[in-house]
C-alpha cells in the first residue's frame, strides 16, 4: 500500500467534517487491504482516514451506503435499549458537502471514521473460552441487524460466499488449466468434485425461502472486534466492507474455518492440521447465545454445514487460484495456495468425521 506526505494526508483532511484542524498524523499499518492512518485533532480528538481500495470494492459509494446503514440501524438500537451509542457502533464522518466519502483527483476514494476510544484489538484465538467470545460477539452483530431489510444493501463483492458459482468456477479453471499444474492435482481435484452436490447447500436454502437473508459481515474474525482494553470484553464490530446481503451460517462458517483449526491455513506439515471440535463448540455456544434467539431452528441446525462448506468454499478457492497461476491470492513461493488447499481439504475431511457429533451437539443446544 501507498503512503502519503502529511500535506497530501492534511489535505484530504479538509475534506471531512473533523471538529478541529489536524495535529499529527500516524500510519496505522495492521490493515491488508486499505491505506490507513490516525487523525488527532488540535482538541485531542481521534479519527481513523482511510483509502479504501476500490480494486478489489469496485463500488466504494455502495460499500459506505452499506456501512451507513447498518451502523445507524445498530446505533438506533443502542440508543433505545440504553446503552453505550457512542462506542457500540462505528460512526461514519462525513465530509464538509454531506457525503460519506471523498474521491480525491486521482480517483482514489477516502473515508473517515470516529476513533473508539480505550479499546484494544487482539489477533489470535488462545482458547474455547476466548473463542465463545468471539462467537457471542458475532452473534450479538446477528441479533442487532436481524429486524433489518438485507436487501437493501448492495453486495459489495458480488458472490463473495456463492459456493455453487465458486465450484463453476473451479471446473473452468480444471478445462482451461491455465498454468499447467492439472495433472499434478488429481487428487486435490478429485476430493473436490467428489463433494460437488454440498455447494449447492446454503445457496439453493436461501433461493427458496428455506433460509432467511441476513446481513452478514464475512470476516469474522476476533481481530475485528474491538474489545474494552480494561475488561476485554466486546465494544463494537469493525471492517465493515464486506457487510452484504447473505446467510447468517456464512458468517459462522467464516470463524469455524479460521477458528477452530490447529494450524495456520498454510501450515505444509498436514500432520498439524486437525479440526478442533472444542473449539467450534464453543464457538457455537457464544454465537447462539449472541444471537438472543433472533436465529431460526434451521439456521441453528445447519450451524454444522456452516463450518463445513465455508471450510470446503476455501479450498475450492485456493486449488482454483493455484490452476489459474497465483492471480488473485499473494503467494509467498510457488505452491503456496497448493499447501492452503491441502490445509482446507484435511479440515473438511476431519470435519466430515465429527458431523454427528456437532449435529448433536446443537441439537441440544436448541433445547436450552
Amino acid at each position: 500500500m501507498s503512503m502519503h506526505t502529511n500535506e497530501q494526508v492534511i489535505a484530504v483532511c479538509g475534506q471531512f467534517a473533523f471538529d478541529a484542524p489536524v495535529a499529527s498524523i500516524k500510519v496505522c499499518g495492521n490493515g491488508h487491504i486499505n491505506s490507513t492512518y490516525i487523525i488527532t485533532t488540535e482538541t485531542g480528538k481521534r479519527y481513523i482516514l482511510q483509502i479504501l481500495n476500490t480494486a478489489i470494492f469496485k463500488d466504494p459509494v455502495g460499500v459506505m451506503n452499506n456501512i451507513v446503514a447498518v451502523t445507524e440501524h445498530i446505533r438506533a438500537g443502542l440508543i433505545a435499549a440504553g446503552e453505550d451509542a457512542e462506542r457500540g457502533t462505528m460512526r461514519v464522518v462525513y465530509t464538509t458537502d454531506g457525503k460519506n466519502g471523498y474521491a480525491d483527483e486521482e480517483g482514489r476514494f477516502w473515508r473517515a471514521y470516529d476513533f473508539v476510544e480505550d479499546t484494544i484489538c487482539r489477533l489470535t484465538v488462545d482458547s474455547p473460552e476466548t473463542f465463545a467470545r468471539v462467537g457471542e460477539a458475532f452473534g450479538d452483530f446477528q441479533r442487532r441487524l436481524a429486524d433489518f431489510d438485507a436487501s437493501a444493501l448492495i453486495d459489495s463483492i458480488p458472490n463473495f460466499h456463492n459456493t455453487k458459482k465458486r465450484y463453476a468456477t473451479f471446473l473452468a479453471s480444471v478445462e482451461r488449466d491455465a498454468a499447467g499444474r492439472v495433472a499434478s492435482v488429481q487428487d486435490e481435484i478429485r476430493f473436490i468434485t467428489d463433494r460437488a452436490e454440498k455447494c449447492a447447500l446454503i445457496v439453493d436454502a436461501l433461493e427458496s425461502g428455506e433460509l432467511p437473508l441476513r446481513v452478514t459481515h464475512n470476516d469474522t474474525k476476533l481481530s475485528n472486534i474491538l474489545l474494552d482494553e480494561v475488561t476485554e470484553e466486546a465494544v463494537c464490530i469493525i471492517d465493515l466492507d464486506t457487510v452484504m446481503p447473505g446467510s447468517s451460517l456464512y458468517d459462522f462458517g467464516d470463524s469455524i474455518r479460521s477458528g477452530a483449526t490447529s494450524a495456520a491455513e498454510d501450515e505444509p506439515d498436514l500432520d498439524k492440521v486437525h479440526f478442533l471440535p472444542d473449539m467450534f463448540k464453543a464457538y457455537a455456544r457464544g454465537f447462539i447465545k449472541g444471537c438472543g434467539g433472533a436465529l431460526t431452528e434451521k439456521e441453528i441446525s445447519m450451524l454444522p454445514d456452516g463450518g463445513y462448506l465455508i471450510t470446503l468454499e476455501q479450498a475450492i478457492r485456493f486449488l482454483t487460484d493455484y490452476l489459474d497461476g497465483d492471480t488473485y491470492f499473494h503467494v509467498d513461493y510457488p505452491d503456496h495456495n497448493l499447501i492452503r488447499t491441502r490445509t482446507q481439504i484435511k479440515l473438511v475431511a476431519e470435519t466430515e468425521q465429527y458431523m454427528d457429533e456437532l449435529r448433536a451437539f446443537v441439537a441440544d443446544l436448541m433445547k436450552q
